[in-house]
């Protein structure tokens, strides 16, 4: 199938080659839910540099939010890096593309880890932002608290539980189902800094995803961009854990 952009899920597929070189940084992460809306183009594109274009599904623009917890992040080679052994992260996103590769644009992202945060800002010009996270998970059940203490971002809270669903089990040598592919196979990032493009790659192994249910939710993350609440349910996939390997920031 083909997205209107004219990107195909073989070429996205493709994308989960493991790219040339030696990563710079390995983590893991888990616990992590995607939440997922449609959204107009028209309301994105001033939050996208020009140099970017919304990617869409059908005609549709979508806009996530996705909580998770990260934990043994190490540089290549090296063990853990002291005081991020594990940390609860939360990103909204939406999902753009260049010179046809697809990628995610973060419209910000806050961390319960302050080293962390500054990182990511120096090294790959992010939008990151230091909050006051917690989640509780009781059987199948977890409970995701954030509320942003960083004063470079609009104030912005998230509170979520949801239940955890059965695998999305596929017979041998079946594809993912085409929105699946789009939402969450994405192994490129993109930033700005001073006018210039930015892109970072990075692997993992196919998102082993299950089902969810979302059982409440409390959110201003979206609305903090200026942007308007989400209408309808949003579309739930959940992961319990994947490793991911990161690849250093690179000019387009």
């Amino acid at each position: 199938m083909m997205n209107m952009d004219g990107i195909t899920d073989l070429e996205r597929l493709a994308m989960r080659e493991r790219p040339k070189g030696r990563p710079i940084m390995h983590q893991s992460w888990g616990k992590l839910l995607f939440m997922h809306w449609r959204i107009d183009q028209k309301l994105l594109r001033p939050l996208i540099p020009s140099q970017l274009e919304i990617d869409t599904f059908s005609g549709s623009a979508w806009v996530g939010v996705v909580p998770f917890t990260m934990w043994g992040i190490r540089a290549s080679l090296l063990p853990p890096i002291p005081g991020t052994s594990a940390f609860h992260e939360l990103n909204v996103r939406t999902y753009v593309h260049h010179q046809g590769i697809p990628s995610v644009w973060f419209l910000s992202l806050d961390a319960a880890s302050k080293l962390a945060v500054w990182g990511a800002r120096k090294f790959y010009y992010l939008p990151y932002f230091n909050a006051r996270m917690s989640l509780d998970q009781t059987g199948n059940t977890i409970r995701y608290s954030s509320s942003r203490s960083d004063r470079r971002g609009a104030p912005a809270e998230l509170q979520a539980t949801w239940a955890i669903g059965e695998c999305l089990s596929r017979p041998p040598g079946s594809t993912p189902d085409s929105l699946e592919i789009f939402l969450t196979e994405r192994y490129c990032l993109d930033s700005v800094h001073q006018g210039k493009l930015f892109r970072a790659r990075i692997h993992h192994a196919p998102w082993p995803l299950q089902k969810a249910e979302l059982v409440s939710l409390n959110s201003t993350m979206i609305e903090s961009h200026g942007l308007p609440t989400p209408t309808g349910e949003p579309l739930l996939h959940y992961c319990e854990e994947i490793s991911v390997d990161i690849w250093p920031l690179r000019k387009i």
